[in-house]
């Protein structure tokens, strides 16, 4: 009886242990894949952080109305230039994402390590690199950052155009993380105030009005939840409930372009995975897909039933279910 025991009990901790490494990959730390639009099997496996980050660079670049090529090459410099992290020190005083100089005009120190400054001042740079568009992703990256190694951004291209295509929308369903909290990262809390307030912060706060993104005069993302509703609404009503749910619904505008329309929604959609761990997303849907947080990385699924216009797989909207 007690060698019976003791072989479920070992039995029990290797179902366990095999449990863990489905679900994460191999390891305990939690992870994100991007794959290829194009199903010829190239993937670009990375940490929640990064995926942030990423998410973030992207975010900024199509705020302002560039091309994806622009933020291919904003992710390429940051690539090279920190591994995607958002770091404090550096060659000299160079720090954060791109490793901008506070003694070059990059900015202060503050607004250097600050994701979204810091890409804003990539983007302004590259903006006046004529021809950009034309030019080598090498040769563009280095007519912004000036590196001592023009060279070493090249080997991240094909990386950085996997994550471009995803995070601006052109590849759908091709960006995943496993969700998992990162209980060291405090940038954000969880539920539906941080997910708008996280929103209007990466692509700007008139972009969110129908997320109910507040925005305050001075700029600064609020986290306030969404504007006092009028009791007598039903619609009002329904958008307290969806609150109350931690449910955050962007509307997409544009209906008589459908391909810009489905570009916009995945970009959201990637948008928001690639935040989960910090924000505490457990789901995001859109166009008849879904993704849920603790499941193997690569799993987006088609939703049983859903034609494109169910709430919870709408084309016309992307629907984030965070665990508030």
């Amino acid at each position: 009886m007690l060698r019976f025991l003791a072989a479920l009990v070992v039995l029990a901790a290797l179902g366990a242990y095999l449990t863990v490494q489905y679900l994460t990959g191999g390891n305990g730390t939690p992870r994100c894949v991007v794959v290829s639009g194009e199903d010829d099997g190239t993937s670009y496996e990375f940490t929640p952080e990064q995926a942030a980050h990423a998410a973030t660079i992207s975010a900024v670049g199509t705020s302002r109305d560039l091309p994806e090529w622009a933020v291919t090459i904003a992710l390429a410099a940051a690539l090279q230039e920190s591994g995607l992290r958002n770091i404090g020190h550096g060659d000299r005083d160079s720090l954060g994402l791109f490793q901008q100089r506070p003694s070059q005009g990059w900015g202060t120190e503050q607004q250097i390590q600050d994701p979204v400054y810091a890409s804003g001042e990539f983007y302004e740079h590259l903006a006046k690199v004529d021809g950009y568009e034309e030019l080598p992703l090498t040769v563009a990256a280095q007519r912004v950052q000036r590196s001592g190694y023009p060279e070493a951004y090249a080997k991240h291209e094909p990386d950085a155009t996997l994550l471009a295509a995803a995070l601006t929308g052109h590849a759908a369903a091709t960006l995943t993380c496993e969700g998992r909290r990162e209980t060291t990262d405090t940038a954000y809390t969880s539920g539906p105030a941080a997910v708008r307030t996280a929103l209007a912060r990466d692509f700007g706060g008139d972009a969110f009005e129908a997320a109910a993104a507040v925005v305050s005069s001075e700029g600064t993302p609020s986290a306030q939840a969404i504007p006092s509703p009028d009791p007598t609404s039903s619609s009002s009503s329904s958008s307290a409930a969806a609150a109350a749910a931690g449910i955050v619904t962007i509307p997409l505008s544009g209906a008589g372009d459908t391909d810009e329309v489905r570009r916009r929604g995945w970009e959201l959609a990637h948008w928001a995975v690639a935040n989960s761990a910090r924000l505490g997303v457990e789901r995001v849907s859109f166009a008849g897909r879904e993704w849920v947080a603790e499941g193997r990385a690569g799993a987006w699924r088609k939703i049983e039933g859903a034609a494109g216009g169910s709430a919870a797989g709408s084309a016309t909207e992307v629907r984030i279910v965070t665990g508030q």
